[in-house]
Order: C-alpha cells, then structure tokens, then sequence
C-alpha cells in the first residue's frame, strides 16, 4: 500500500507536483504538495496543493470552478517530485489560461503563446 510518506520532501515538507492533462498530455501547471495533500488528493479524486503564501490547503478550482480530477498520480525515479495526470475542467492557471507555461522564450525573446480563455 502506497504511503505518502515514503516520499522525499524538501525541508519545507513540500514535493512538486506537475500536473499534465491526460488526453494531450500537455504540461498545465506546476504547485506543491505536502503529505496531507498528496493523501487528501488520492482519497477525495480533487488534486489538492499546498499553498506557500497562504499556508493553506488549495484544492484545484475550488473557488475558481476550474477543478482538477486526478487520473493517475505518478512518482518520479527519486521519488522527489509528482507527476498528477488530470481532467482539467477549464483553464488551470489562474491567468485564465490553459496552461501557466504561455511565455515561450524563442530567439531570446519572450512571446506569448497561449492567450486567455475569453
């Protein structure tokens, strides 16, 4: 049985968590998880972060509408970082984009390559 303890924090008590659409396999965004939320996530189905500037629980969308259904959570061969496969219902970043990694950096310049959702 998989315990969420078993992987390797950082000293915050934090691992990244990159979460990747399941169907497109595009990257939609990147948080931390704590113990607690990596638990929480596998029990409930809700990703759920942990959130360095209000050191709180963020279950994805829940204020938003834009939720995040977990598919598969995969560990990482060091076992220090996630891998959360999703069902993304609307934009995951909260710039009301698709996905936080719109700036592409191309000839040295920065350009935007995703624009908001209207």
């Amino acid at each position: 049985m998989f315990d969420p303890v078993s992987l390797k924090y950082d000293a915050q008590g934090l691992i990244p968590a990159i979460a990747q659409d399941h169907v497109s396999g595009e990257v939609l965004m990147m948080a931390w998880m704590n113990a607690q939320s990596v638990a929480h996530t596998l029990e409930t189905g809700r990703v759920t972060y942990w959130s360095r500037s209000r050191q709180a629980f963020w279950v994805k969308g829940e204020t938003s509408g834009h939720l995040q259904h977990l598919v598969e959570m995969r560990v990482d061969c060091d076992r220090d970082c996630l891998l959360v496969i999703v069902r993304q219902d609307g934009p995951a970043c909260h710039t009301n984009r698709r996905s936080c990694f719109y700036t592409a950096i191309r000839n040295g310049a920065e350009i935007e390559i995703i624009a908001p959702d209207p």
